[in-house]
């Protein structure tokens, strides 16, 4: 597909103060828009700054026409699917994409362009927007053709084959990021399936294909998991030394689910830490661990018979006050900021169908933004995990709306790690 490139539009947001709109539980909310939140007061940390940010960064992923209007601060972009069918298609000097495929990443634009055009074009249209590019790396389930779950880390990654496509490609997407600004957001979920695998969650471990796959760039890290992590963050110094590194942290790594928990007894905060161990050895020097909370919208999957809504009220669990907990703990613990990411663009104004389905973490993210950086945060970025979810061009302008305003209003001082 081509990547077409867009001018940020200039505008001025009219100030709306208007009062929050919340709910809770699983009872229907009013199909009406949704007022814009009251922003609660910010949270005075005196200039605190997390990975270079000094103000709450509000991202989405989505299209050009969202990308034209001001208010958002990164612009979130999968790379994802196979690998490159041959290596030539990753040799610097080549002219053109012909023979490389259809399904690689590096072929998403007009195969005339080299190879990689698709994410050099990205990273250079948010930089001429204004935005930070938010390139998330998702290639070891979907490349090695494993199950997902542990197999990832106990198949995929100790196939020293495999591996070294796979670290040369990752090379190769640094190299097309180069010398810009960026976040590159490393493997999702995989982190966590490696924690389940490893003994005692430790993933020095868990054995890899790192120094005996990319000697050229890891050759003195060990085989291990926890090689694997630091040759990520090894190489993106090398390759993208303006980058900043991130790999996942997922709430269910240590096999109980800080996020959608309802048991009262469990200590949440004691869950983040074993994770956060584990990120830790994998990722010193990193600079974000990226966590989600869901990755579709609550009234999709109460379509399919089950519930991914929280409490707003903080009254029962599943709460935001819980998962803020969680990852309250994980940030300290590892000593980074995390950034929140996929959060479901939906809202309760919409009909609750394919594009436009209810949810209220956009109301509830926009009306406590106070609560959202001391969650240990820098960062919410907003987009859909699957196909037919709410989007940023199907949510009848709310989340702009919310994200301009916020950003007229000063934006949100962080009070991170």
């Amino acid at each position: 597909m081509q990547y077409h490139r867009a001018v940020r539009l200039l505008a001025i947001v009219p100030a709306l103060a208007l009062a929050a709109c919340s709910r809770s539980g699983d009872v229907a909310p009013a199909r009406e828009r949704p007022a814009l939140p009251a922003f609660e007061a910010s949270l005075a940390c005196s200039g605190a700054s997390g990975a270079g940010f000094t103000t709450l960064q509000v991202g989405f992923a989505g299209g050009d026409a969202t990308a034209a209007k001001p208010g958002f601060d990164v612009r979130a972009q999968y790379v994802a699917g196979v690998l490159a069918p041959d290596p030539e298609c990753l040799a610097a000097t080549r002219a053109d994409a012909v023979g490389c495929g259809a399904q690689w990443w590096g072929t998403w634009q007009s195969e005339a362009d080299p190879p990689g055009a698709f994410v050099r074009g990205f990273v250079a249209d948010a930089a001429a927007s204004g935005l930070v590019p938010m390139i998330t790396y998702y290639l070891i389930l979907p490349a090695s053709g494993v199950a997902e779950g542990t197999a990832e880390a106990t198949q995929a990654a100790r196939d020293a084959a495999f591996m070294a496509r796979y670290l040369a490609d990752y090379r190769f997407l640094l190299r097309q990021i180069g010398s810009a600004p960026a976040i590159v957001h490393v493997e999702p979920d995989f982190w966590g399936y490696a924690q389940r695998a490893a003994s005692n969650g430790s993933p020095s471990t868990l054995p890899a294909a790192v120094a005996s796959a990319n000697p050229t760039d890891c050759g003195s890290l060990a085989n291990t998991i926890e090689g694997l992590g630091r040759c990520f963050v090894q190489m993106t110094r090398t390759y993208a030394p303006n980058a900043k590194i991130a790999l996942h942290g997922s709430q269910w790594a240590s096999d109980a689910d800080c996020v959608t928990n309802r048991d009262p007894g469990l200590d949440v905060a004691a869950e983040a830490r074993k994770t956060a161990d584990s990120l830790a050895a994998c990722a010193p020097g990193a600079d974000l661990v990226v966590v989600d909370m869901a990755d579709r919208d609550a009234g999709y999957t109460a379509s399919l018979g089950r519930s991914t809504w929280l409490d707003a009220t903080d009254a029962t669990l599943p709460s935001f006050a819980q998962a803020f907990r969680w990852s309250r703990a994980l940030a300290d613990r590892v000593a980074m900021p995390i950034f929140w990411w996929q959060l479901p663009v939906g809202n309760t104004g919409l009909a609750n169908a394919p594009g436009g389905w209810w949810d209220d973490r956009v109301e509830y993210f926009f009306a406590h933004p106070a609560r959202v950086a001391a969650s240990g945060a820098v960062g919410m970025a907003f987009g859909s995990g699957a196909s037919g979810q709410t989007t940023p061009e199907s949510d009848g302008g709310y989340l702009w709306a919310c994200a301009a305003a916020l950003a007229l209003a000063g934006g949100q001082p962080l009070c991170v790690p």
